[in-house]
C-alpha cells in the first residue's frame, strides 16, 4: 500500500496551487498545478539524511510501532509477526509481513519499494543487507544510543519522526506526557526506599541490573531509583539474569518492578505462568517488604514487543499512582 501524504503537506500544497491560480490568472495551466515535494532533514544514528516525503514506508523496529500507529502512518510493509495485538497494524491485511527477526524475509521489502525504512533494535542486524537490496530507500535508525540518557533517547526517536512525517504537535503531547510521568515519579518517590527489577520468563525471575538492565535496568537512572541489589557484571539479557529468590528475599526491596516477558509473546501457551503468580504467590518472598506491602509493579501485558515511550509514560504513570498512595 501506497502511504498518503499527511494531511499538512497536502494542505500547504493545494494552498500554493490556489494561490497561483488568484494572483496569476493567465499563467498555463500546467503551471498552475506544479508543486515542490516536501523535504526535511534529520539526524539519525548514522548520520544526516534528507527526505522527501515518503509514500512507502516500511516499519521494523517494535519501539516505533505504536506511534506509527496511532499517526495514521500507512505502511506498506513491517514486521508485522512482532507487533502485539495491541497495535492496530496487526489487522490490516493490506501490510507485507516481513516476519520476525529470527526469520526475515527480507525480499519483500524489494516489493514494497520503499522511500522510507525504519530500522532498529532486533533487526538492526540486517541493516546491511536491507542497504543492498534497496539502495535507494533511506533508512533511519533511532535507537536508544550506547551511553546517552535513555529517556533523552526515546524523546528523540518520537521528534524525529514527528519531524519526518509533519506531526511534531503530536510528538511534543509524547515527549510532554513522558517528562510529566518521570516528575511524578521522582517527586513521589522516597529515596530511603529499595527498588528491585525483575522480569518473569518460563516461570523463572530474572534480575534486570539497574542501568544496563533491558527495559526497566535505564529507569533507575532518570527516575532516580535506589538499588536494593546491585550485581557484578549485570547484562541486558532478554531473560534477565540468573538470580535466586533467596537473594531478592535476602535484599528485601520495599518496591519491585516487573516486566513479564512471556506475557507478550506466550500468553496463549498452556504453560504460561503469569509474573503476578510466580512473584505473589513465591514462599520464599512471603516476608519481602514489596510482596507484603503490595508494591509490586507490573509493566503493560505488552511491553516486552512493545517497548516505545507510550509503554514507559503508561507504566511510570501507574508506578507513580502507587507512591502516591503509599506516601
Amino acid at each position: 500500500m501506497r502511504m498518503t501524504r499527511p494531511l499538512t503537506l497536502t494542505s500547504l500544497a493545494l494552498a500554493a496551487t490556489l494561490g497561483l491560480a488568484g494572483c496569476a490568472t493567465e499563467a498555463p495551466a500546467a503551471e498552475q498545478t506544479t508543486s515542490v515535494a516536501a523535504t526535511v532533514t534529520v539526524t539519525d544514528n548514522n548520520g544526516e539524511h534528507t527526505i522527501t516525503t515518503p509514500v512507502s514506508v516500511v516499519a521494523l523496529d517494535n519501539r516505533t510501532f505504536q506511534t506509527l500507529s496511532d499517526w495514521g502512518i500507512e505502511l506498506s510493509a513491517a514486521a508485522v509477526s512482532l507487533m502485539p495485538e495491541t497495535i492496530a497494524y496487526t489487522q490490516d491485511a493490506s501490510i507485507v509481513d516481513i516476519g520476525t527477526h529470527n526469520e526475515p524475509d527480507l525480499e519483500a521489502i524489494v516489493a514494497a519499494d520503499p522511500d522510507l525504512i525504519i530500522n532498529g533494535q532486533r533487526f538492526t542486524q540486517f541493516q546491511d543487507d536491507i542497504a543492498a537490496l534497496v539502495p535507494d530507500a533511506t533508512i533511519l535508525v533511532l535507537d536508544p544510543r550506547d551511553g546517552e540518557d535513555f529517556a533523552s533517547e526515546l524523546k528523540r526517536q518520537v521528534t524525529t519522526l514527528g519531524e519526518v512525517f509533519g506531526k511534531q504537535a503530536e510528538a511534543e503531547k509524547l515527549t510532554s506526557d513522558f517528562d510529566a510521568a518521570i516528575a511524578r515519579v521522582i517527586a513521589a518517590y522516597d529515596q530511603g526506599q529499595t527498588v528491585m527489577a525483575v522480569n518473569t520468563s518460563g516461570g523463572e525471575i530474572g534480575y534486570i541490573a539497574p542501568t544496563v538492565g533491558r527495559t526497566l535496568g535505564p529507569v533507575f537512572d532518570f527516575a532516580g531509583l535506589t538499588p536494593a541489589l546491585e550485581v557484578a557484571d549485570g547484562t541486558d539479557d532478554h531473560q534477565g539474569d540468573d538470580i535466586s529468590v533467596e537473594a531478592i528475599a535476602q535484599s528485601n526491596p520495599d518496591w519491585i518492578l516487573v516486566m513479564d516477558r512471556d506475557a507478550a509473546v506466550a500468553a496463549d501457551d498452556p504453560a504460561y505462568q503469569p509474573a503476578a503468580d510466580i512473584l505473589e504467590n513465591s514462599e520464599a518472598l512471603a516476608g519481602v517488604t514489596a510482596v507484603t506491602a503490595g508494591n509490586i509493579i507490573y509493566m503493560p501485558a505488552d511491553t516486552y514487543t512493545n517497548e516505545g515511550i507510550q509503554t514507559y509514560t503508561e507504566f511510570l504513570n501507574a508506578f507513580a499512582d502507587a507512591l502516591e498512595s503509599a506516601s
